[in-house]
């Protein structure tokens, strides 16, 4: 069976996405550079082979970029950032997937490769993490569920990846972390690719 890739995503609404962003540079340009973002990381996926699902924050759009013969569309649970994975990591399992990884939007140096080595270490770990600089994760991929990795989170701040892996020490689960990337949350995260993302308008 495939992977099963994971996608969280917001429908591109101006003054509702990127909102830390839009503070410095205004909510028109950073809906801009969240379409932006959207565009990068759908190229990235499509060379992935895995069933892709998108997991929509209010509203399932049939007529966006997630073509629906590229992507199963489903929307996200009710709750905190973490009932929302939980509930969608469980569906997959549940469907039969092996290998599970959800991912953000929000990571410009995201490549096919660091997919593709996330489900080759799922082979031998039971977790692996793609580490952002903020203190967060741009990738979280599993074999099995592990619903302590979902509950007691400061989510969106710099302290989640460690608490993470304190779960994963704790529970002696083997893991793997990938490089070290960017995920863009305000202007200066944005600026140093603001030309790449650019040709992705």
């Amino acid at each position: 069976m495939k992977p099963a890739l994971i996608i969280f995503a917001r429908r591109p609404v101006e003054g509702k996405v990127k909102t830390r962003l839009a503070k410095t540079i205004g909510s028109s340009e950073a809906l801009s550079v969240y379409r932006q973002l959207l565009n990068y990381t759908h190229s990235v996926l499509l060379t992935i082979d895995a069933d892709r699902f998108v997991y929509y924050s209010d509203e399932i759009d049939d007529k966006d970029h997630w073509l629906n013969k590229h992507y199963y569309k489903r929307l996200q649970a009710e709750g905190d950032l973490g009932d929302k994975m939980k509930r969608a990591f469980d569906e997959l399992f549940q469907m039969g997937y092996q290998k599970v990884i959800i991912l953000g939007t929000d990571c410009p140096e995201l490549e096919s490769q660091h997919i593709q080595n996330a489900i080759i270490e799922l082979d031998e770990k039971d977790v692996v993490i793609g580490p952002a600089k903020d203190g967060g994760y741009y990738l979280l991929g599993k074999k099995r569920m592990i619903t302590d990795l979902f509950s007691n989170k400061l989510w969106s701040t710099e302290n989640v990846l460690h608490q993470t892996l304190s779960d994963l020490e704790r529970l002696n689960i083997s893991y793997s972390l990938l490089s070290t990337l960017t995920d863009i949350d305000e202007e200066a995260d944005w600026l140093p690719f603001k030309q790449k993302l650019e040709l992705f308008k």
